[in-house]
């Protein structure tokens, strides 16, 4: 952290962070509302148009692996420009798509682009502060990207009835147009000193490294298999709102404005907790919320018919659970890797990706529109998210045991 750093530019750091954050919920969500209209456009299934949303991740997973080490070569600021650029002309190609293929083809390099801000956003702002005000920080960033699910959905639907489904993508480029112009604004985070060679060799060593210490995959793993546990109702939302709540396009809102609720709610205890309690102390209360809430979702499941406060309640605790413990997470597996933030960033963005697309490519489609498989697959996801936990734990525990040792002597 750079101690004459003012506290306004780091405000401004951490509002640019957040609302580059959001650009990923907003292209995930914001269309959801318009699949039966985009399927019909298409003449397509819902099960082929789904395929649109584990592409578009399937491409963003791949693509942090790239953004991450030319983030740590030429800096954050030059690559979330670039991205976005990108981005933009992506997003134009899906907005004009008249086939399904080409629709596919221009959500993958949608997908390639929009990873590029979410790399850079969050090594800028390890760049820019120590741990403990890192995870403030995190937290007010997970704050402000809570907004998105919420906002996204309701927005789409406004935009598919008023105007067609084509006018959201024309919309997700303004907003994107819109991050340029803040971002050329923002100064850069990663001083030349501090830069890393993307040579491919350097790239693969680097990526290789991260491979060979279990204690970040393990951190990294516990996060995304955390979050896979709700996106498995995100990704399905169609499903939830059109099959099990039996409401229309204009109701996505009782779905995702409690999650958002939710997480808003975790993101700012999370933020209250930094300066209180360690790291751990604070992850553990999100996963005894988390817990609590999966046993609620298999009792509702078992007991009661569905409705909106049975299925919906128990997913905005597991949502505040997973605020809460998320951005002390994310330091955690940031910090094995000081000196190269970036590429650290960029893994975890990979594998996050990588099981966001798995749960709505692979998982989603088995769980064939019936409520108790959701039930049961988010329980599963939660199960990893502890049994990861436990295995980064003890391995930290060893290392610091070892250090000790080794310094003792």
């Amino acid at each position: 952290m750079n101690p004459d750093t003012p506290p306004r530019p780091k405000f401004r750091l951490t509002l640019t962070a957040a609302l580059l954050a959001m650009l990923g919920p907003f292209t995930i969500d914001t269309y959801l509302p318009a699949f039966p209209d985009i399927e019909a456009s298409f003449d397509v299934s819902r099960a082929i148009l789904s395929q649109s949303l584990g592409i578009y991740l399937f491409a963003f997973a791949i693509s942090t692996l790239v953004w991450g080490p030319l983030s740590d070569r030429y800096g954050r600021r030059m690559i979330v420009l670039v991205s976005l650029s990108l981005y933009i002309l992506s997003t134009i190609g899906c907005a004009l798509a008249n086939n399904i293929e080409i629709f596919l083809i221009m959500r993958f390099f949608e997908g390639l682009a929009a990873s590029g801000g979410f790399v850079a956003s969050r090594a800028m702002i390890r760049d820019a502060h120590d741990s403990e005000s890192a995870h403030r920080a995190m937290s007010h960033v997970m704050l402000m990207f809570a907004l998105a699910p919420a906002i996204a959905p309701i927005l789409g639907g406004w935009l598919d009835q008023f105007f067609g489904w084509r006018s959201i993508f024309w919309f997700l480029c303004l907003f994107a147009l819109a991050l340029i112009a803040i971002v050329l604004f923002v100064e850069e985070t990663l001083p030349r000193r501090h830069r890393r060679s993307a040579h491919p060799r350097a790239v693969f060593s680097g990526y290789l490294l991260t491979l060979k210490r279990p204690v970040f995959l393990y951190f990294v793993l516990t996060m995304s298999c955390g979050f896979g546990g709700l996106f498995l109702y995100i990704a399905g939302a169609p499903t939830v709102i059109y099959d099990f709540l039996k409401l229309g396009s204009e109701d996505f809102s009782w779905l995702f404005i409690p999650l958002v609720g939710g997480m808003m709610s975790g993101a700012a205890i999370s933020s209250q907790l930094a300066h209180r309690w360690p790291l751990e102390k604070t992850i553990r209360l999100g996963f005894l919320i988390m817990l609590f809430a999966s046993l609620l979702n298999l009792l509702q499941w078992l007991l009661f018919e569905p409705v909106t406060l049975t299925i919906v309640g128990p997913m905005v605790l597991f949502t505040l659970g997973i605020a809460i413990a998320m951005p002390a997470l994310t330091i955690l597996a940031l910090d094995c890797f000081p000196e190269r933030r970036g590429m650290a960033s960029a893994m975890q963005g990979f594998i996050q990706a990588n099981v966001n697309s798995m749960a709505a490519s692979l998982v989603l489609p088995i769980l064939d529109a019936r409520l108790g498989y959701f039930v049961l697959a988010q329980g599963l996801f939660f199960a990893l998210t502890i049994g990861f936990w436990v295995l980064a734990w003890r391995k930290k525990s060893r290392l610091q045991e070892q250090y000790a040792s080794d310094h003792n002597s």
